[in-house]
């Protein structure tokens, strides 16, 4: 099919995921989990070819200009690819969540009335640089039941063209169709266009990327897209607190990786921690070179901590996502004041409390509006693979369906299931 005609290529590829998907959501787990250790051997033979192809965007993404950062997101090293070739064998090794039935309930009628856990049919995924991301999609789709259309970006055209072969091989060697995971052959943006406004082949969309990526699908797409948009996510130092574990655990929040969106942004103190606490902490990112942007109670504590870099925080900075060494820091008066602080800036995904008071952490969880919401951990945590979902494909701060790190479950549906034995309505 020519991919240059992009409305007819679109279609060709959706009639035939949805196809795929029919397939998928009768096929026995033995087979999902054939076509998982397939993928994983044939991902550790063929290394070799997958690292030329990968070379090959590599060598283009630099000619082109792209920021070095950038271009080491693209890279496929051995340890990469053995990594997610380890991560298609833990999959394969899960329980298959498709056709569970939960609360199986006896009513006075006589019937059992249940809930089964069926595929959501056909999902799109559109994300950016990581080519290791085609085979976590691939994966979780094919354990879970499902067909998906990938759309990787232009600058790994060539590694995802290769990863998906893979995959397709993988597939058919379990009996199972190779339709069932397609890659769109075409870097044409129209097609991102075509893919997120056909409800007759897609039941969701998955963006995985920057900012722009997703509110440009958001607006556009015509069928549920799972997304997060920011990761301001907030470490708030409560009133009593263990000071070394908040010590420990704040500083892992925001340094030990500042990319990732579950990353802390912002930190918040209680005022009666302050003193003890604040020049501590910015010792500690004095010391890793992190800009703290505060508010004046938080300025004044920090003000005598031997090479700081000080700003003062502006409205802006509430709200900010940095992905870089900076945090905003604000001093609270009160508890209510910390969680009021957060519903109002933050982004709804990882929020943190750090605390001595069991109440306190108990309003904490039911109170802040995100995602996840964690007591004496690290937001660093918010992750499907430390979530024990094995992977993850993606973050989701929306309500509906799936909230926070989505696994295979995300990637599900509850459906009602009614068992009689001749009964009628009365």
């Amino acid at each position: 099919m020519d991919p240059s005609d992009i409305s007819a290529y679109m279609a060709h590829v959706g009639t035939a995921a949805r196809a795929a998907a029919t397939a998928m959501a009768a096929a026995p787990s033995a087979a999902k989990d054939d076509a998982l250790r397939a993928l994983a051997a044939r991902l550790r033979a063929q290394t070799a070819a997958l690292r030329t192809a990968n070379e090959r965007d590599l060598q283009a993404a630099r000619a082109a200009g792209l920021a070095e950062p950038l271009v080491d997101r693209l890279k496929l090293t051995p340890q990469a690819i053995d990594t997610v070739a380890e991560g298609c064998e833990q999959i394969a090794a899960m329980p298959d969540p498709v056709g569970e039935i939960t609360e199986l309930k006896r009513r006075p009628s006589g019937i059992a009335v249940g809930r089964m856990r069926v595929p959501l049919g056909v999902f799109g995924m559109i994300y950016e640089s990581r080519p290791n991301v085609t085979i976590e999609a691939a994966s979780l789709a094919i354990k879970s039941g499902n067909a998906c259309i990938l759309r990787g970006g232009s600058e790994a055209l060539q590694s995802n063209r290769a990863l998906a072969e893979l995959v397709q091989q993988a597939l058919a060697e379990a009996g199972l169709p190779p339709e069932a995971v397609q890659l769109v052959q075409t870097t044409d943006r129209a097609a991102v266009g075509r893919l997120v406004a056909m409800p007759e082949y897609v039941d969701l969309i998955i963006p995985r990327g920057g900012k722009s990526l997703i509110e440009r699908i958001s607006a556009e797409a015509r069928v549920p897209v799972i997304k997060h948009l920011d990761g301001n996510c907030h470490v708030y130092v409560d009133d009593p607190v263990d000071l070394e574990m908040a010590l420990r655990v704040t500083d892992n929040a925001k340094t030990q990786k500042y990319s990732p969106c579950n990353a802390a942004e912002s930190l918040l103190v209680h005022r009666g921690a302050a003193p003890a606490f604040l020049p501590r902490i910015g010792a500690v990112f004095a010391a890793k070179g992190v800009q703290m942007r505060c508010d004046a109670a938080a300025r004044a504590l920090l003000e005598g901590v031997a090479g700081a870099d000080l700003a003062d925080a502006t409205e802006a900075d509430w709200a900010e996502e940095y992905l870089a060494p900076v945090i905003s820091v604000k001093v609270v008066a009160s508890f209510d004041e910390a969680v009021a602080h957060i519903n109002r800036y933050g982004s709804h995904h990882t929020d943190a409390i750090l605390t001595r008071e069991h109440a306190h952490a108990m309003r904490f969880l039911r109170e802040v509006d995100s995602a996840s919401v964690m007591v004496n951990a690290s937001t660093r945590f918010a992750d499907g693979f430390e979530y024990g979902l094995g992977a993850e494909i993606g973050i989701s701060t929306d309500k509906f369906h799936a909230r926070g790190p989505v696994g295979l479950e995300g990637l599900t549906s509850l459906k009602w299931v009614v068992l009689g034995q001749g009964e009628g309505r009365g």
